[in-house]
């Protein structure tokens, strides 16, 4: 049986430090690398410079058992470790719908000087088709082990909210490997976890390089489809909620993912489904994706349209009004505002002259990084103090249990944009609101647009 690696995490962002204190905590020697000292200093320090539910406290346990350290030092890393994970970002080019490489290349050419013997290099960040094997060349002509150098890749496909759970019993592991050695030293790399009865799937290199983005591309599908429903109940009368409801009990449909409302956002998913058709073009094969462009278009025009919900509700102009914007992460149970759909819409509204109060639980400084212009809240009831509108952008079960009484009492206005379907529009209607909602009918409250007097 192979001995128990010692690994290396190279890039301790969200993927790259869950990833790391997870891996400690079930038992590995970890040395986590990263060129921004500040985010060493951080985690030496147990701070977990994002938010995501456990992993403060698995820090904490990880670096009181002395398996978890970090360090800026490729030299010491490549020295330390067996098996070294490369999980840096792969956002999208500034200038183009590709997906920018150069920290992942970074990555591999400040490590590969120091690696002297045998050793698995693994990526686990989502990369274009063909990057791997490109990558594997690179570490063959500059690494001193030459060919005693192999690369595999393991996508990753952690749920922001739900990451703890997702490295440490994910539903799949997919290997993608060249050799009977690698696939042997990830599966030692991966004992714990396999032990738990988790499905392997070994692959080739380029499979595995697609399973990450055909996923999501599959998910971002789902998601447009029901949102596109919901352009045609407008468009009828229909309810999409209704309609979601109906389809769900279909087995082959299934109801994950299929909920209407404002659309898809975050560091995935759209990077992903834009570069996966970018390099299907490079491939000639752009045609067999091309729905993937209208997907995009269609998770677009959610953001417009809950724009113009919101401004129908001000009779036609939201200049000077005061709107509440409730929530600015791209989903609930993060601070990641990474192409956010909430900050989207709350940033239009104040560009048209709305007065914008953001609240997110979570999210409150990064908004606040990327958009000064807008005024923010302590609280979803100080947000919403003598507003006209209010407009639930992410669904964060804190807004779901808001009392709308408790709400009526503050607004100037009692009128609210339900962009998540994630309020029950009969208690909402009964304590005087105004409620409306993407493809759904409006529905009115007992005292039609009451006022605070």
């Amino acid at each position: 049986m192979t001995a128990r690696p010692r690994l290396t995490v190279i890039g301790t962002g969200y993927l790259g430090a869950t990833h790391a204190i997870c891996m400690a905590v079930m038992g590995f020697e970890v040395l986590g690398v990263d060129v921004d000292t500040s985010k060493i200093e951080k985690l030496t320090a147990g701070e977990v410079p994002f938010f995501e539910p456990g992993l403060p406290e698995l820090l904490a346990k990880a670096l009181e058992s002395g398996r978890l350290r970090f360090t800026s030092d490729f030299r010491e890393a490549a020295a330390f470790g067996d098996v070294h994970f490369l999980c840096v970002g792969t956002p999208q080019q500034a200038d183009s719908e590709a997906a920018d490489l150069r920290y992942v290349d970074a990555a591999v050419t400040s490590l590969a000087p120091h690696l002297t013997r045998r050793t698995l290099v693994v990526g686990k960040s989502t990369v274009p088709v063909g990057t791997a094997a490109r990558l594997a060349e690179l570490l063959r002509t500059t690494a001193p082990a030459g060919d005693q150098v192999e690369l595999a890749w393991n996508p990753e496909f952690l749920r922001e909210g739900f990451a703890v759970d997702d490295t440490m019993k994910p539903d799949r592991l997919v290997f993608g490997v060249t050799s009977a050695w690698a696939q042997e030293q990830l599966r030692a790399a991966f004992g714990p976890v396999i032990a738990q009865d988790v499905p392997v799937k070994v692959t080739d290199l380029q499979t595995a390089e697609l399973v990450k983005v055909a996923a999501n591309s599959f998910l971002a599908t789902k998601i447009s489809y029901i949102n596109a429903m919901a352009e045609v109940c407008e468009a009828t009368g229909a309810d999409v909620h209704d309609l979601a409801e109906a389809l769900a009990y279909d087995e082959r449909i299934g109801g994950k993912f299929l909920r209407p409302g404002l659309g898809f956002g975050g560091g995935c998913l759209p990077k992903d489904i834009r570069a996966f058709a970018h390099r299907a073009e490079e491939l000639g094969v752009g045609q067999a994706v091309g729905f993937l462009r209208e997907i995009d278009g269609i998770n677009r025009r959610r953001r417009a349209r809950t724009v113009d919900l919101v401004v129908e509700l001000c009779a036609g102009d939201v200049a000077g009004k005061r709107v509440a914007a409730l929530g600015a992460a791209f989903k609930p149970n993060s601070d990641d505002i990474r192409d956010a759909p909430a900050l989207d819409v709350a940033a239009t509204l104040h560009r048209m002259g709305a007065v914008v109060t953001v609240f997110d639980p979570a999210a409150l400084d990064n908004a606040r990084r990327v958009h000064p212009e807008l005024g923010y809240a302590t609280s979803a009831l100080d947000a919403a103090r003598d507003a006209d509108v209010v407009v639930l952008l992410t669904e964060w079960n804190e807004f779901r249990e808001i009392s709308p009484s408790a709400m009526a009492a503050v607004v100037r206005r009692t009128r609210i944009v339900d962009g998540r379907h994630a309020l029950v529009p009969a208690h909402w209607a009964a304590a005087g609101w105004d409620y409306r909602a993407l493809g759904r009918p409006a529905v009115h409250g007992s005292v039609h647009g009451s006022a605070r007097s």
